[in-house]
């Protein structure tokens, strides 16, 4: 057996451990979903027909919103990548805003991440039934700036669960340092969910790194989320710390982006409560 794969073997033998220490308490829907700010991609040729509605504002796109929020408004925590703050393109409309209205969420963040000028300014988001106890916007490393993390922390101390919203590299080294930064974050906190477009597949050398290096795991490989019109690619993930019971994990078909959005249902310790938002 390889070091790798004996990590990753480890790693499960100590969440069994410990989700057997843990009585079951709330159970919470999670949604994982880059929305390529509302552009909808069906073919490989539309990356280059369609390029122009990534700087210039075009009617569908919010009727495309439209019906995204109609989706995640079944779910408590939602994290949304390639989000625009409010720009040219979006009609200087902040789409985390805009999905949380529409969606009738009480509660959204974003941060944003890298602006073009005035034509775009891309972000992430999150959007909630809870409420959060705290929100920190991480700058991760690179060679190109413009990628981050979004820490949202619902609850105190250890009865917190904090949730992390990525979107990560392109390039490989690059995205090793960052999992290297995002692993002293989670290593600082019990329950953790990590999701986002992580720009590698479940059994990447980048994926052993952070298992590895964390408590974290992957509880079903292979959710394949990219290319929408035809999924091979499994690039969009969430990741969970041992202390959260995984109840089930699967991509949508739901086509409104170039990828598939991907839930999970959890079930948190019973020392963990979350506060629905007013």
């Amino acid at each position: 057996m390889s070091d790798m794969s004996a990590s990753r073997q480890l790693h499960r033998e100590r969440r069994a451990h410990v989700a057997t220490e843990n009585d079951m308490g709330q159970t919470i829907r999670l949604l994982s979903y880059n929305i390529q700010a509302g552009i909808k991609t069906g073919r490989y040729r539309h990356y280059i027909t369609h390029s122009w509605k990534h700087v210039l504002p075009h009617q569908q796109r919010f009727s495309n919103l439209d019906r995204i929020a109609q989706m995640v408004k079944t779910y408590d925590i939602i994290g949304l990548q390639e989000l625009d703050a409010g720009s040219l393109r979006s009609g200087y409309v902040n789409l985390t805003e805009y999905l949380s209205e529409k969606a009738e969420m009480p509660f959204w963040t974003d941060q944003t991440n890298r602006r073009i000028g005035p034509l775009t300014s891309h972000s992430l988001g999150v959007l909630s039934r809870f409420h959060p106890t705290e929100i920190v916007e991480h700058r991760l490393p690179g060679r190109i700036p413009g990628r981050g993390v979004l820490f949202v922390r619902y609850g105190n101390h250890d009865d917190s669960l904090v949730t992390l919203i990525v979107h990560l590299a392109l390039s490989k080294r690059t995205r090793l340092s960052q999992i290297d930064y995002i692993s002293e974050i989670v290593n600082e906190y019990r329950h953790v969910v990590l999701m986002g477009d992580m720009n590698c597949h479940s059994h990447s050398h980048e994926m052993d790194f952070l298992i590895d290096r964390t408590m974290m795991s992957e509880p079903y490989h292979g959710v394949d989320t990219f290319p929408s019109w035809r999924p091979q690619h499994n690039i969009d993930h969430i990741l969970v710390t041992p202390t959260l019971h995984v109840d089930h994990v699967k991509a949508l078909n739901f086509s409104l982006s170039d990828h598939l959005p991907i839930e999970m249902q959890i079930t948190l310790p019973e020392s963990v409560r979350l506060d629905r938002a007013a």
